[in-house]
């Protein structure tokens, strides 16, 4: 199956009353595994490329300074890797950018290929947000591409997402963003934080959720609400980083308990990046620590040695800089660098897995009415 637009697997959770989970990926072979996973549990996919991930996919390792050229190198990338595991794949799939700083990141998703697209307007006045998420949605609507908007500011560090504290979303701001934009999804600030550290006893407000969800009803508003900053952070995996010589701090997660309460009061999509960071740095220590040898292997030892000078980092683009041509193209030079990305998918596909089942999606695949881009374009182009 080819790559589809997001918005039919948001309209068949808001239909059926469940969540699905919008894993971000930094690699081939995390795409890889976190399509397979989904085939496992018969669940349709929504793979992420955050706006700073396509410039790592671009080349650029520093990609805190990736311009729009890296960008739109990465998001080819991407889009490459993504349809390449998707071409025969039994169960829908959508590729989502996360995070779209300005209108050219977006544009270079959706040229590059990405099926859905975010753009985050969250920091500027309502009206600014409200005429640049416009802005985007003509020109995604036109090529069959979903838009999520987001209102509301959260806390935490996510790349270049930055705040100190929290702006919880207005429902009725919300309303009216929605009807003056056309977005197809909406994340919402409701208690959820960026980063590894939500707070350690971190409680979402259900009630703007149901407050928005209600509202939307009585105006009769198709859309899908989104939870951002929803990472669990595991704490086995935490503390199993930690043994292993890890040092990372301060590090809590939103109850799984209450996001799978969520799912089933209007969150469609839940957004999850750090767990699968976590679980991947895990792997890798792991490995390097019951295989002392390896640390000196021309291919993977440098990942070891950036791994030992930034042991509280668990981002795996701060290690994986030795190996950008298999992180950028997946080609595997080496048994060593095998081994390496046999341990990333495994600890993608762990908590991708785990989060498949506990957000309901199992199963699911078949209840998408799956559309093309230029079926979604003609659809936008009758309701307009």
């Amino acid at each position: 199956m080819s790559l589809v637009p997001l918005r039919p697997i948001l309209d068949a959770t808001d239909k059926y009353s469940y969540a699905q989970g919008a894993f971000n990926v930094n690699a081939v072979c995390q795409a890889e595994a976190v399509i397979r996973i989904h085939e496992l549990f018969r669940s349709p996919a929504i793979l992420q490329g955050a706006d700073l991930a396509n410039g790592f996919m671009g080349g650029r390792t520093d990609f805190m300074n990736a311009t729009i050229e890296d960008k739109k190198i990465g998001a080819r990338n991407i889009a490459a890797a993504v349809k390449k595991f998707a071409e025969n794949s039994p169960i829908p799939i959508a590729l989502h950018l996360d995070h779209g700083r300005d209108f050219d990141s977006v544009k270079a998703a959706i040229d590059g290929g990405y099926t859905s697209v975010m753009i985050d307007g969250s920091s500027l006045p309502l009206k600014d947000n409200i005429e640049l998420t416009r802005e985007v949605v003509k020109y995604a609507h036109e090529r069959g591409v979903t838009v999520e908007g987001e209102l509301g500011v959260l806390a935490g560090v996510e790349d270049h997402v930055f705040s100190e504290g929290s702006t919880y979303t207005n429902p009725m701001d919300a309303i009216r963003f929605f009807k003056e934009t056309g977005t197809d999804a909406l994340a919402i600030s409701y208690g959820t934080m960026h980063g590894a550290n939500k707070g350690k006893n971190a409680v979402v407000r259900k009630e703007i959720a149901i407050a928005v969800k209600e509202c939307m009803r009585h105006e009769h508003i198709q859309g899908v609400l989104v939870s951002h900053g929803s990472s669990t952070v595991p704490k086995y995996i935490v503390d199993e980083i930690n043994a292993l010589g890890g040092n990372i701090q301060n590090a809590y997660g939103i109850p799984v308990e209450q996001l799978i309460e969520v799912s089933h009061l209007g969150i469609g999509k839940i957004n999850v990046d750090t767990d699968i960071r976590l679980a991947v740095t895990r792997n890798i220590r792991e490995f390097f620590v019951n295989n002392p040898s390896y640390r000196s292997d021309e291919h993977i030892g440098p990942i070891w040695e950036l791994m030992e000078k930034n042991r509280a980092a668990f981002d795996p683009r701060v290690f994986l800089p030795p190996v950008m041509d298999t992180v950028m193209y997946g080609n595997v030079p080496s048994e060593s660098v095998q081994i390496l990305t046999d341990l990333i998918r495994k600890g993608v596909m762990e908590v991708v897995g785990t989060l498949i089942v506990q957000f309901g999606s199992v199963g699911k695949a078949g209840l998408v009415e799956v559309k093309s881009l230029d079926e979604m374009a003609e659809f936008y182009r009758k309701k307009d």
